[in-house]
């Protein structure tokens, strides 16, 4: 019989290691936070109560932790974005989107550089804009000749404007407002 290609499927991870796993993960969520991507291995080490050995067992690479804590925030993102997909008012709904995109652009900015596959634009971001951004203009609420690349971009780089700014996010929403106002339809 044929190996597959990937290989056999991973061992679920036993209780205790999953504990151990998602201790790692928040803790390294909480100190990057507050202290950005720097954030100390000891330090997150010692907050998750783990010991240095484990972290580094567990994560051999830096990039690897962000990753992880960067990939559940994408995750909650695409399960708020699949809500919204049955949502009454397509137009509410990705102007609802964008809001949800550029608070996770502006709250994760130390994530962004190191997050490999999980940036905003990828996967199911992209997809479910792709559907929204298509819904929204056969009920009128975009322009016609608004694209998804588009309304990505003006939401990143909105991100990027305003992240060295005292007041990022509210900053974010009221240039998040303008460019709203200017993909609608008339």
């Amino acid at each position: 019989m044929p190996k597959s290609a990937a290989g056999p499927a991973p061992r679920p991870m036993r209780a205790d290691a999953r504990r151990g796993y998602d201790r790692i993960v928040a803790a390294a969520e909480s100190l990057v936070a507050e202290h950005g991507a720097e954030a100390s291995l000891d330090e997150i080490a010692r907050h998750a109560g783990v010991g240095s050995a484990t972290l580094h067992r567990r994560f051999p690479s830096r990039q690897l932790l962000l990753e992880a804590v960067f990939k559940g925030r994408v995750e909650a993102l695409c399960a708020k974005a699949h809500g919204l997909l049955s949502a009454p008012d397509p137009g509410a709904a990705l102007v609802t989107w964008f809001r949800a995109v550029g608070a996770h652009a502006v709250a994760n900015e130390q994530f962004v550089a190191g997050a490999g596959d999980h940036c905003v634009a990828g996967g199911c971001s992209r997809l479910w804009v792709a559907v929204a951004c298509d819904r929204a203009r056969r009920m009128k609420a975009v322009r016609p000749d608004v694209t998804i690349t588009q309304l990505l971009k003006l939401v990143s780089a909105i991100a990027l404007a305003t992240e060295e700014e005292p007041d990022g996010p509210a900053e974010a929403d009221r240039l998040l407002d303008l460019a709203i106002d200017g993909a609608r339809a008339r």
